[in-house]
């Protein structure tokens, strides 16, 4: 879109300062201030303080109907930065390592536009989620109305994708992105001398057998066609080479496409602990935290955005996104309330864009933003027609 190509330059310069600045889940103070100035300078209604930091802007135009909701994450993670950029981040142990900075301009490029051109017909949303990274901003802002207060007829998200190309889109409609839990099990034995373990109850052998016995769920117990993923990525015992500890814990991610299959996972991780605990004469307690549902993208919604990407464009550069990605997000939430669409935007290959997020040597490729604002802009026109 010209309107918004002319004015990117500006926006560009927005996303560094936010880069340079980065604040993880509920602490995105300055971030939050930032898009709520411009929106309100833009003529947007704005409600703040959504979701502890979220923000919510808000512009009708003319007497339609239909409303429609757009969504972009504000918050960074706890990574150091080592890409030596001059808009480097200047908090030490915090970068925007994912994009989420790039997400957030590029919604207020398309904000600026609609505000001035006001080619539609209805009510626009723009929602500013904070904590997208595990700690639940998608769910906390639903919690507190954010629904109620703001109806919409169908909500969009985009996430940029390393590895893709600068201005292609992937989308796919049904599950597009996996469920996401994190889970803990502390294992709880009785210590002792390394050389005594007759007179101990051993959690770290527990433990181990356990991490082994997980395995089987995924092997033997989820159907082939059907896609899940178990992975310890922790374990903590003791700190003595000749101590046996009280207890273990092990941190696992539970990755899944299907709901049905997310629910058996977790009926059989939990009798698995529990047996294995009890073989081993210990006990074993696990905690179950949900942290994203399985992405399902709307297939009328799903439709109506490819055909305005293709539209925009060309059809050769709206590929389909493949099947079995693992990727998590708690937009995943909204989509369980509204029906709407997630999609991916080209990030690059390479060296300029290609370095895979969450990862220090990251950063958003800026040249992404007029496409990823062209479709916003494009998408509530039509939508809003």
């Amino acid at each position: 879109m010209p309107a918004i190509e002319q004015n990117i330059d500006a926006f560009k310069a927005i996303r560094q300062r936010i880069h340079a600045h980065p604040e993880i889940g509920f602490e995105e103070v300055a971030t939050s201030a930032l898009v709520a100035e411009m929106l309100k300078e833009w003529g947007y209604e704005v409600s703040a303080g959504i979701g502890g930091t979220g923000v919510v802007g808000q512009l009708r135009v003319g007497d339609g109907e239909k409303r429609i909701g757009i969504r972009a994450d504000m918050d960074a993670l706890p990574i150091h930065e080592e890409t030596g950029l001059p808009y480097a981040s200047t908090i030490d142990g915090k970068m925007h390592a994912c994009g989420h900075d790039g997400h957030t301009a590029t919604l207020l490029a398309a904000a600026k536009y609609l505000a001035e051109s006001r080619n539609f017909n209805g009510t626009l949303n723009l929602i500013f989620q904070p904590a997208e990274e595990g700690l639940g901003g998608a769910a906390r802002m639903i919690e507190e109305g954010l629904f109620q207060r703001f109806p919409c007829d169908a909500v969009y998200a985009l996430h940029n994708a390393p590895g893709v190309g600068v201005g292609m889109f992937a989308l796919k409609s049904g599950a597009m992105a996996a469920s996401s839990d994190t889970v803990t099990i502390t294992v709880r034995g009785q210590g002792g001398h390394g050389a005594m373990p007759h007179l101990a109850q051993d959690p770290v052998v527990a433990a181990a057998s356990m991490v082994m016995a997980l395995q089987s769920i995924v092997s033997r117990n989820i159907a082939a066609n059907e896609t899940a993923v178990i992975t310890v990525g922790s374990i903590q015992a003791g700190k003595a080479h000749n101590v046996i500890p009280d207890s273990a814990v092990l941190k696992l991610t539970v990755r899944t496409l299907n709901p049905g299959v997310q629910k058996q996972v977790e009926e059989r991780l939990r009798l698995i602990a529990k047996g294995q605990a009890e073989s081993f004469g210990v006990s074993a307690e696990v905690e179950w935290q949900p942290i994203s549902r399985v992405v399902v993208n709307a297939e009328q919604e799903t439709a109506f955005a490819r055909k305005v990407l293709q539209d925009m464009v060309g059809p050769q550069r709206v590929i389909t996104m493949p099947e079995g990605l693992l990727g998590s997000e708690d937009f995943s939430w909204m989509l369980e309330q509204v029906p709407g669409c997630y999609v991916l935007l080209g990030n690059g290959v390479g060296q300029k864009g290609g370095c895979m997020i969450h990862n220090p040597g990251y950063d958003f490729n800026d040249e992404a933003m007029v496409f990823g604002a062209s479709y916003w802009g494009n998408l509530v026109e039509r939508y809003l027609a």
